[in-house]
């Protein structure tokens, strides 16, 4: 996907409450700093270890930092399992797996303002990386991990989540 078609997505904006409340260009939602819904799937393989991927250098946030899960924003009229399905397709290729959700939480920091609805699920398989997105990934276990110093704020806190829920 190009940045200018990126840029244009059509977002879902909510409250501060998660009440739907319409919706703005990807752009627009980023510039004003707006409460929107974004999807966390978090991936681990049989040996326990969490996929990692290396951002690319050409993200707008956070360039060439590491997410502990896939995903991204929900667009406009979207829900939650189908966005965290196409972002899970998009950015690893990997499709037709169950998702175990593992219910939402919310995060502000900085200009970031969201609502996370987390997922997880067990994967063996190839993956197909997203290039516009994604540079890298790696299998690393859960505390080390956690431990990147350069890990996005946001997929931090989903994977903490997502590994106190699940008992890992």
């Amino acid at each position: 996907m190009s940045e200018t078609v990126i840029a244009a997505e059509q977002v879902q904006l909510v409250d501060p409450f998660n009440r739907p409340c319409g919706s703005t260009s990807r752009v627009m939602m980023r510039r004003l700093g707006c409460w929107h819904r974004a999807t966390y799937i978090v991936v681990r393989n049989a040996a326990g270890e969490i996929c990692v991927q290396q951002r690319t250098t050409i993200k707008e946030t956070h360039p060439g930092w590491f997410d502990l899960a896939a995903g991204g924003v929900v667009g406009a009229g979207e829900a939650a399992l189908p966005a965290a399905r196409r972002e899970l397709e998009e950015e690893l290729g990997i499709s037709g797996v169950p998702l175990r959700p593992g219910g939402d939480f919310r995060f502000a920091e900085g200009g970031l303002r969201l609502y996370g609805s987390l997922f997880w699920v067990r994967y063996d398989g190839p993956l197909r990386l997203q290039p516009e997105e994604v540079a890298a990934v790696r299998w690393l276990p859960l505390d080390e991990a956690l431990a990147l110093e350069k890990a996005t704020p946001d997929t931090r806190i989903a994977l903490a989540r997502a590994a106190e829920l699940d008992g890992w």
